[in-house]
């Protein structure tokens, strides 16, 4: 009770906590996906590019989401948003451990998406509103933990229940327990929002641009390509690389799933150190170094030299790309111009749905035609059409 009322005395840090272990359980399912997905296909006697239809369900859901978030908090409060979210996503999750056909599945992951992109763009859009640059680093770095997280309960699962049900039970249900969480300080959101009323300092959505206007803008479309190639780059590699080390190069999945985890340590690891170093390094800097890791790191995992390469490649490639994706959201509008920065936010968050989609299930149709080995290669290219599409974008808005 003592710290119940502390929390309820000082309702930013309470607000702050629970938004950080939201997000660490926003990740755990992405991390989940990549080392169950083999159990998975063998279950339910499905090709390993079948991937890209469950991806294809939850990115749905997760856009609409998405795009409806603004309407959504405005009509029902943050709060219960971000309660209804959880819960569904939790259902939705333990409803893939229920069912007997593929089918099933991939019309349950449209329900997990809607609430996985509620949570992300409700938290996102209240810290940003509410909170400091550099809370809105830590929560991106939490994320972090969640889909570091993700792999090694799943591994768990697989090596000593032998089930990946368990799994995903696990962190459903840990969900739930989360939308209960929301449920019980309801108050405290409500109450945050209430004393954000008065008058505000002028921000980027006060621009009111027209997104007719936007959109025939040369220079806000190529920002929105980085961040399809981005998410693309970084969700592909986080979900084929299990397989790749244990279908194609014959490392047992218990060490297999610690390289998997590996990628998401050291890619949380990376956000912690960037939001130290971020002022001092810049945007451009920051983009810059983070890609040309993650194609050095490629290009090694690629090579594999030598077995112990696999865990060095995974692991540069996870840090390098940490900073990345907070960077790029936030020199938005050095890209494209103020004017036009708060439309081409959400369509930069739509682009990281597509790329999502299009890019893993690509890799996944190439990895069945030609070999897992077409992974790394995948994000060679990947990661090198990132960066000369920045350095493009960098120097069309220096020029603006």
């Amino acid at each position: 009770m003592k710290i119940w009322n502390k929390i309820a005395h000082y309702p930013n840090l309470g607000l702050v906590s629970l938004a950080y272990i939201a997000f660490i359980a926003l990740g755990m399912p992405d991390g989940l996906l990549g080392v169950a997905w083999p159990s998975i296909r063998a279950d339910f006697s499905i090709p390993l590019d079948a991937l890209g239809m469950l991806l294809t369900a939850s990115v749905a859901g997760y856009m609409t989401a998405s795009f409806l978030n603004g309407p959504l908090i405005s009509r029902f409060g943050v709060g219960k948003v971000l309660a209804a979210s959880c819960a569904l996503t939790g259902l939705g999750l333990i409803g893939y451990t229920l069912i007997p056909e593929w089918w099933m599945m991939v019309s349950l992951g449209v329900f997990a998406g809607l609430g996985a992109g509620a949570i992300d763009a409700g938290l996102n859009t209240y810290v940003a509103s509410h909170f400091g640059e550099g809370l809105m680093q830590w929560l991106h770095a939490s994320y972090g933990i969640g889909v570091t997280l993700g792999p090694i309960i799943m591994t768990v699962a697989l090596t000593t229940l032998n089930s990946w049900r368990a799994g995903y039970q696990i962190v459903g249900g840990f969900q739930i327990l989360l939308a209960a969480g929301f449920v019980l300080t309801l108050a405290m959101w409500n109450q945050k929002d209430a004393s954000a009323t008065g008058e505000q300092p002028k921000r980027l959505t006060d621009y009111k641009t027209p997104l007719g206007e936007t959109v025939r803008q040369p220079k806000v479309w190529l920002s929105v390509l980085l961040f399809f190639l981005y998410v693309g780059a970084e969700v592909s590699l986080g979900t084929w690389t299990y397989s790749l080390l244990t279908e194609a190069r014959g490392i047992a999945p218990a060490v297999a799933g610690l390289f998997a985890g590996s990628y998401w340590a050291t890619f949380t690891l990376g956000r912690v150190v960037a939001g130290v170093y971020a002022k001092r390094m810049g945007v451009n800097l920051l983009v810059t170094v983070g890609v040309a890791g993650a194609l050095s790191g490629s290009l090694l995992l690629a090579w594999n030299p030598f077995p112990a390469a696999n865990l060095l490649a995974v692991g540069l490639v996870g840090f390098s790309i940490a900073p990345i994706f907070p960077a790029m959201m936030s020199g938005t509008s050095q890209r494209v111009g103020a004017r036009f920065a708060a439309n081409t936010i959400g369509m930069q968050m739509a682009a990281t749905g597509l790329g999502t989609v299009i890019i893993t299930s690509l890799v996944g149709v190439l990895a069945r035609q030609i070999s897992l080995e077409v992974v790394p290669l995948a994000m060679v290219v990947v990661f090198a059409a990132l960066f000369g599409a920045y350095l493009l974008a960098a120097k069309s808005g220096a020029n603006a």
